[in-house]
């Protein structure tokens, strides 16, 4: 087990405190529903910006990025340059709809524009999304703890999640948007100190870097060819850009913040603020894993204790065991690169500075994974709880309702993190799971919003056809071999381009067909 020193301890100690005690400032205010989801729309832009960028980069970009970077090149960046583009319609269309409608929900339009089914289904597949982010979030926090503490990852999911779930609840969005100021001011500032701690450990610096990384290919952005077959520039583009596409239009995590400002210019501004920060901040990480990348390079000695115990949590065994040790021999790099940067704060970064990094990565999981946790209780009590249950229910019956909402979120979050314990690559996962649930929910939403025709009838057969397609694109690796001319030719990142284009395009043929 390793012991991190005291005053790391008391660093990480202080930081959640603070955080809990932001849940308790704030709780003062919230005696109301519209206080717990809105804040009243009295939050400046520029927070809300900041807690959007914070929201995106979460501990899966702390970790995965730069473990996608150590084992591969820069092919994941192309997403990020994607955002502007998604900002751009967003901020067009989105953002001036939802502050005209007045609804907290995002989802409460899709009932009134194609009946109840839509927003159910809408309401389903956003907490599936949820509970795979905030899981994997849980998952990478505890992975990362763990590696620096010896702590079990059961009990850091337990106190991470109870301390999450006493701001969250206590605090409503605006603790949550608050906090998460904080958050992103602290984890930008702790990936500056992890680049300026690798560069000075590698002989010749940033010089060698760049070298290393151009002899090794990492820099490259992907192939420019169309192959949507494999992780292409144009596949990561595409699912960039329709992932936030989702995001800044369907995702109630950044929904509901569009209520919290004060006018939809404001709104708008915060987008932006989000989109020039995040671009460059993400870039950072994946510097971080090509610096990493040299580092162990020129170290190659150090790698040893990483494959072993990237093989260990594979198999489920020892890590002296003789099968571990023939396996650890044969990993790759992209077997084993979310173990990268874990080790490196081990072994190498100074007491003091690790507290401070560690409660930046805790701050990167927690500020996603509260703001998920304040949405899913939002949109359950807006979308379930008040539509079938007790739609005449009082303030105080609604509230009561969000906390505990809130609360089972968490546990539920949590269980979902546990159960992703020995997956390979933690950036592969999310981006998988969130491609199968969001597809058919932004199709459906494009469908309802610039389709002004299209009617109850066409919406649900274009649902249910892209619900086929994506459920086919995501299983079929399980059909035989002898039938493997039916498996899905195209990359798992098209399932949400090709989901939604499937919705969208067939609500339109079928309600043209109908006319006919």
């Amino acid at each position: 087990m390793n012991n991190l020193p005291i005053i790391d301890l008391v660093i990480i100690f202080l930081y959640l405190l603070g955080m809990v005690l932001v849940g308790v400032y704030f709780s003062r205010k919230n005696h109301s529903v519209d206080e717990f989801t809105k804040a009243s729309g009295r939050i400046p832009s520029w927070a809300i910006g900041i807690s959007i960028y914070a929201t995106f980069l979460s501990s899966n970009t702390f970790l995965g990025v730069p473990g996608k970077a150590y084992g591969g090149d820069w092919n994941a960046f192309v997403f990020s340059l994607s955002m502007p583009f998604a900002a751009w319609f967003a901020t067009k269309y989105f953002v001036p709809f939802y502050r005209s409608t007045g609804e907290v929900s995002a989802y409460t339009n899709l009932e009134k524009r194609f009946g109840t089914w839509a927003r159910t289904y809408a309401v389903v597949c956003f907490l599936l999304t949820q509970l795979a982010r905030i899981g994997s979030i849980f998952f990478g926090i505890s992975l990362t703890l763990q590696a620096l503490t010896g702590y079990n990852m059961l009990a850091i999911m337990l106190v991470t999640g109870i301390c999450i779930v006493i701001y969250t609840v206590m605090g409503g969005i605006e603790a949550v948007i608050w906090t998460e100021v904080v958050q992103g001011i602290l984890k930008t500032f702790g990936a500056l100190i992890i680049i300026y701690l690798v560069v000075i450990k590698v002989p010749g610096g940033l010089n060698e870097i760049v070298n290393v990384g151009m002899q090794n290919n990492k820099f490259s952005l992907g192939s420019f060819n169309f192959d949507f077959s494999s992780s292409t520039f144009w596949v990561v583009l595409l699912y960039g850009f329709f992932i936030n596409l989702n995001n800044f239009g369907m995702d109630q995590n950044y929904v509901q913040r569009y209520h919290t400002a004060q006018s939809a210019k404001e709104a708008n501004k915060s987008v932006w603020l989000c989109v020039w920060i995040y671009v460059p901040v993400s870039l950072l990480f994946f510097f971080i894993g090509t610096c990493l990348f040299t580092y162990y390079q020129n170290n190659p000695n150090l790698l040893a204790d990483i494959k072993l115990q990237a093989a260990a949590e594979q198999l489920g065994l020892a890590i002296q065991n003789p099968q571990v040790i023939d396996l650890a021999a044969k990993l790759q790099p992209q077997d084993y690169g979310d173990k990268v940067m874990p080790h490196f704060m081990v072994n190498m970064i100074p007491t003091g500075l690790l507290g401070l990094i560690i409660s930046a990565i805790l701050s990167a999981a927690m500020s996603t994974i509260s703001s998920g946790m304040n949405a899913s209780a939002t949109v359950f009590t807006e979308d379930i709880y008040k539509r079938y249950f007790n739609p005449a229910g009082t303030e105080k019956t609604n509230l009561k309702v969000l906390y505990i909402a809130t609360v089972i979120v968490g546990l539920i979050g949590m269980s979902c993190g546990i159960a992703m314990i020995g997956v390979k690559s933690l950036l592969d996962v999310w981006w998988t799971l969130s491609g199968i649930f969001a597809g058919g929910m932004l199709g459906l939403f494009l469908l309802g919003l610039i389709s002004k025709k299209v009617q109850n009838k066409a919406a649900i057969i274009g649902t249910i056809v892209g619900i086929m397609v994506i459920l086919w694109m995501t299983f079929s690796f399980l059909i035989p071999d002898h039938l493997a001319f039916l498996r899905n030719p195209l990359h798992a990142n098209m399932i949400i381009v090709v989901g939604t284009l499937a919705i969208f395009l067939v609500g339109n043929l079928s309600q043209k067909l109908a006319k006919k």
